[in-house]
């Protein structure tokens, strides 16, 4: 009777109420009466009833996405405007994600899982839909850019590694209300999971090859840390900081499902690759082109959190490759947006930057992996025929500011840059990790390039580059 109860209550949240302010809870943004009549961006409407969001909890919630498509508007009012295209209306559980995300930022991020029907004592009947065109899965996140002024750091670097590694998250911009609630710009992404559409890894075995894998693992600070490196970060002439650990986080499968059999393999997997990796031979360990690009990806963008932060990687079964792989995560504060850790800089090395790290105090440093490869002459010679290729094509500067400047059209072009700016405004305001505190969008974008030009030319200087 109770589970009926809940579903009715539920389904009762069906229509979105829009401008309707129930409640002030769930960090609403600074002005709650921003109004939305037409946008070229999809509308996702979020119901929780004036129920809490949690981070470390999922709760129920209805969702409903109207999208009409590109060259479209999408209207807020669905009876003066019937009949448009309903991308998802349904069942959902959500949190918060993030970390400096959450901690940090007043515009919070969520995860998102699709149902078939209202989650049951923490038990959900998950649900694989297609959403803005992105793969069919069930695990979405809700990206809410905040320090990031420009809103599409994330979607740059995920632009820029998409032709290069197998899986990149791919991402769409919409407007979020939450309980009747203008919340903003949000990015609604694909997530880094196993899945059919997003990184096809088959679960391990209790034996032989079904035993090799599939695993994803992240460098990262969450405080489930589920296995720690033998070997210590290290300077940048080698010299280990033994007071100083490498911590990892199982996540697929989750550290609480893995069996005694499969924590054994992977625990003694990642010593043989780091092994190999400490006396040069790492060839048969780790996909090095995989290495390289993630490495390109948070050199471009001189990432502070890169390598020792969201470092997420995988490996699948021995059968398919044995090898270790990367993919890319997480560029908020990156391309210049960080006063902290020399975030600003355009002239360091990001993989180079322990000491600095180190000093500040911080807890979190690199892996000596890192350091092992870029001073191995194979991999630094591939590493700078690799950029080569990258400056010929997407990384052609021309390119890559238009890539900027089409990213820029479609929040300007009907307003939602504005609408969000109205929700959480932050021009000439610092707002943390913010180096440069623009006076408006223009003025961001106009900082973010010049920098990027900065960065290409010294990356070009030190990789042996010249344009023809």
């Amino acid at each position: 009777m109770r589970r009926v109860i809940v579903m009715i209550a539920l389904l009762a949240l069906m229509l979105p109420l829009v401008g309707c302010v129930k409640h002030a809870g769930n960090f609403p943004p600074i002005n709650t009466s921003v109004e939305l009549d037409s946008t070229n961006l999809p509308i996702v409407w979020i119901e929780v009833g004036g129920d809490s969001i949690m981070r470390d909890k999922r709760i129920n919630a209805h969702m409903k996405i109207i999208n009409n498509g590109a060259g479209r508007l999408n209207y807020a009012d669905t009876i003066a405007h019937p009949g448009q295209h309903i991308d998802y209306n349904g069942y959902i559980a959500i949190r918060h994600r993030g970390n400096s995300t959450y901690n940090d930022s007043r515009k919070k991020p969520y995860s998102i899982r699709t149902l078939s029907e209202p989650m049951w004592r923490d038990v959900a009947t998950k649900r694989k839909v297609k959403l803005l065109g992105m793969g069919r899965d069930d695990n979405w996140a809700l990206l809410a850019p905040y320090a990031d002024k420009s809103m599409m750091r994330d979607l740059l670097a995920f632009e820029i590694s998409r032709q290069w590694m197998e899986f990149v998250p791919q991402g769409r911009y919409c407007e979020v209300f939450l309980d009747g609630i203008y919340y903003g710009v949000y990015i609604l992404s694909e997530v880094v999971s196993k899945g059919g559409h997003r990184l096809d890894l088959q679960s391990p075995g209790e034996s032989g090859d079904a035993l090799t894998g599939s695993y994803m693992m992240e460098v990262d600070c969450d405080d489930d840390v589920t296995y720690t490196s033998k070997r210590h970060p290290v300077t940048p002439d080698g010299t280990p900081y033994t007071d100083r650990l490498i911590r990892f986080q199982y996540k697929s499968p989750d550290h609480a499902e893995l069996s005694d059999v499969q924590l054994n393999y992977i625990n003694n997997s990642i010593d043989r690759m780091e092994r190999a990796l400490a006396v040069g031979q790492y060839d048969k360990v780790i996909d090095v082109m995989s290495f390289i690009d993630y490495q390109l990806a948070m050199e471009l963008s001189h990432n502070v959190d890169g390598y020792r932060l969201s470092g997420k990687f995988y490996k699948r079964r021995d059968s398919e490759d044995p090898r270790f792989k990367m993919t890319v995560w997480d560029f908020n504060i990156a391309f210049g947006n960080c006063r902290y850790r020399e975030g600003w800089r355009t002239d360091t090395w990001v993989y180079e930057s322990n000491p600095v790290l180190y000093s500040d105090g911080d807890e979190y440093l690199i892996p000596f992996w890192w350091h092992q490869l870029n001073n191995d002459p194979r991999y630094t010679a591939q590493l700078r025929e690799r950029w080569a290729q990258y400056r010929k094509t997407n990384v052609n500067e021309q390119r890559l500011m238009a890539t900027i400047d089409s990213l820029a059209l479609v929040l300007t072009s009907h307003g939602a840059e504005h609408r969000n700016t109205m929700a959480w405004p932050r021009w000439g305001v610092q707002v943390w990790p913010n180096y440069y505190i623009a006076t408006d969008f223009a003025d961001e974008l106009a900082h973010m390039k010049q920098w990027i030009r900065e960065r290409i030319a010294w990356m070009d200087a030190q990789l042996g580059y010249e344009e023809q």
